[in-house]
Parts: structure tokens; C-alpha cells; sequence
């Protein structure tokens, strides 16, 4: 009989990264039957992604709600899970990352005495509101989980010394570079016309700021940065992919709307972000994906938030951490602007966070460990 796995998504991130797993099952029937469970955490920006990896939800609890609280997700993505979870009885339930959804998901199959799998496991800043609330997700999911599939040796050493048993981790790699290499292998999808147009001359910085933590005066401050940036390199362009919650939309407009040569885009559909990405000089995020796609394109990373939980690509000079203060996100900004040498250290680091070849991986380890008595 092939192992009924239930697999949750809510967010956008979490379907780009469950993706290859999910595709990699179908393509074993007789050892996998994957149940897709869809809680729509995030509606829009989640069907895109279904769509574009021609996944068809099993399950869609349809969860989302207009301006909804960390309160409202985990009260509906349990009371709508249960039941779903009770009728199919599977023999795991896996899990991606560290939104809320990933949490509930795991608590709900942790209640009815399911096996837990965590994909991205062993994720930290040891900061329990940063990011707020995925910091603490991520915590409580390692308590639940039977499987920790971690991306990296350091994030399978949070989970050592943290006492999960060394023979539950697994180091993979991530799986949001098997996705990426999956879109890259695509023919390109139409760009905006503003990027068509740029010329040589002209450099193309990406940006995106969406975290709950950065609401309000750090999204401010990150806005003024860039404005400033726009002021003072006349060759700059700006694309700023502006996230639907509207306290990201009333600032970024309040702040942005109008100046010269900043586009604001309404979220951008995978593919095409992908090959923006890849179009950009560098890129300003406080995005977590974001932080280890970026990287297998050669692209520098200025992270927009005072700690990351993906330390490793700080390590490996992918990354650098600048915080929300306009000045010095404009320093930052401008040394990788007018120093070459400096720019090019980081664009031609390697990539730590895998090789494209982590859905194989977590599907091999659990057809040889599936029935360990633990």
C-alpha cells in the first residue's frame, strides 16, 4: 500500500516550496498517495501557485478573511482541518516552513496521533518576535514533528541542540531551489514593458516588504531609503512588488506613489518574479524565499530586518543583513552601486541552500525510514 501523506499549504511560499514534493510523489503511485489540503491562509497569491505547478487541491478550507489576525487562521485552520484529517486518516501529515497554517497543521495531526513531517526545519534568530509570529511557529512545529527535514548543517544543529534526536534530521537542502530550477527551465513568461525598456546603462533593483514586524515606521523608513536611492542614482530604477495586506499598501503608496522611476507592482505571479529576479542588479528584501532563491542567480541580497534565520548565506556572502534604517539600507545600497570589487564578491558566492535535488532526497529518506520505532 502506498503511504497516504496529507500535505499542507496555506501561503505562497509554502506552495512554491511543497511543490517539488508534491510533484515528485505523483510520480511515485505505488509508494505515495498525496492528499493536498489547501488552507488558502493566503487566497489569491496561493492559487497562483497551484495553478502554475498543475496542483489541484483535495481540500481547500478557504480560511482567509479580509485583514485577518494570527487569532482568526489558527481557530479556522484547526476546526476546518479536523474533520478533513479525520476522514482521510493518513499515515503523515507534512508540513512546510513556519506560517501559521504550518503550525495548526502540525497541532491538528499532533491531537489525532498522525506523524508529523516538517519540511525547512531548524530555522532560528532565537528571537521569539522576529519574525513575528514565524519565530515561534517554527519552535512549536519542531515539538510536534516525528521527521525534521532541515536545508542545512546549521539548521540541523539548532535542532541537535535544541535535543531532537540526531536519527530524526535529515539535511536536504531546500526545496524552493528545486522549484526555481523547475521555472528557469520554462520559457520565459512576458516582463513588465518599464523592463523591456531599461537600458544598458540603467540598473534594475528589486524590492519587496511584506513582514508584520516591519508594519508601519520600518516600512516607512525602507520606503524613504529607496526614494532616496531613486534621487541620487539617476541610472536606478526601482520595481517594488507590493504585497496585497493593505498595511503594506497604504504606506508603500503613501510613501512611493509618483516618485520617478519606482514602479510599484501588485504582486507578481512566480515566473515572472523569478525572471525579474534574475533581470535585477541586486535586491532588497525582507522576504525569507526570497533570501535563498536570490542566490542561485548571482544575485546580491540586502535583507530588510534586524536578524535572519538564514545566517548561512550571511556566512557565505549571499546576504547582508542592513536592517530598516534608511541610512544605512542607502549605504549598503550605494557601496554595492559604485563598488564594483564589493558587488562582485557577493554575486559570485555560492549558493548554500541546495542544489535542486531536496524533494528526492526527503521522498528517498522516508520510504527507507517509514515504520522506525523512534
Amino acid at each position: 500500500m502506498p503511504m497516504k501523506v496529507s500535505l499542507i499549504v496555506g501561503t505562497r511560499p509554502e506552495a512554491i516550496k511543497m511543490a517539488p514534493v508534491a510533484l515528485q510523489m505523483r510520480q511515485m503511485p505505488d509508494a505515495f498517495h498525496p492528499i493536498l489540503i489547501a488552507t488558502a491562509q493566503h487566497r489569491e497569491m496561493l492559487d497562483q501557485v497551484l495553478t502554475l505547478f498543475d496542483l489541484q487541491p483535495d481540500y481547500d478550507l478557504n480560511v482567509m478573511r479580509p485583514d485577518q489576525s494570527p487569532f482568526e487562521v489558527t481557530t479556522g485552520v484547526l476546526t476546518r482541518l479536523q474533520p478533513v484529517l479525520q476522514k482521510e486518516r493518513p499515515d503523515l501529515v507534512m508540513v512546510q516552513g513556519d506560517t501559521t497554517s504550518t503550525f495548526t497543521g502540525a497541532l491538528a495531526a499532533f491531537y489525532l496521533k498522525i506523524p508529523v513531517a516538517h519540511v525547512e526545519a531548524g530555522l532560528r534568530t532565537y528571537n521569539k518576535y522576529q519574525p513575528f509570529p514565524e519565530e515561534i511557529n517554527r519552535h512549536l512545529v519542531s515539538v510536534l514533528a516525528d521527521w525534521h527535514f532541515a536545508p542545512t548543517e546549521w539548521a540541523r544543529a539548532n535542532l541537535l541542540r535544541e535535543g531532537i534526536p540526531p536519527e530524526r534530521i535529515f539535511v536536504t537542502g531546500n526545496t524552493v531551489v528545486d522549484a526555481l530550477q523547475m521555472i528557469l527551465a520554462r520559457p520565459a513568461p512576458p516582463l513588465p514593458d518599464f523592463v523591456l525598456r531599461l537600458s544598458p546603462e540603467q540598473r534594475l533593483l528589486l524590492v519587496t516588504a511584506h513582514r508584520r514586524e516591519n508594519w508601519g515606521q520600518p516600512l516607512r523608513h525602507i520606503c524613504r531609503a529607496l526614494r532616496a536611492l531613486a534621487q541620487r542614482f539617476p541610472e536606478v530604477v526601482i520595481a517594488f512588488s507590493v504585497h496585497l495586506n493593505p498595511n503594506v499598501q497604504s504606506v508603500v503608496r503613501q510613501e512611493l506613489q509618483g516618485i520617478p522611476r519606482i514602479h510599484l507592482l501588485e504582486p507578481i505571479a512566480y515566473p515572472a518574479f523569478v525572471h525579474l529576479m534574475a533581470r535585477s542588479y541586486f535586491i532588497l528584501t525582507d522576504s525569507g524565499g526570497i533570501q535563498e532563491e536570490a542566490p542561485s542567480l548571482s544575485k546580491p541580497v540586502l535583507v530588510l530586518r534586524e536578524v535572519t534565520e538564514r545566517p548561512e548565506g550571511v556566512e557565505a556572502g549571499v546576504l547582508k543583513v542592513v536592517g530598516t534604517n534608511t541610512e544605512r539600507i542607502v549605504a549598503e545600497a550605494t557601496r554595492l552601486l559604485t563598488d564594483e570589487a564589493a558587488y562582485r564578491e557577493m554575486a559570485q558566492r555560492r549558493n548554500p541552500y541546495g542544489d535542486g535535488h531536496a524533494a528526492e532526497r526527503i521522498l528517498a529518506i522516508l520510504q527507507r525510514g517509514w515504520g522506525c520505532e523512534w
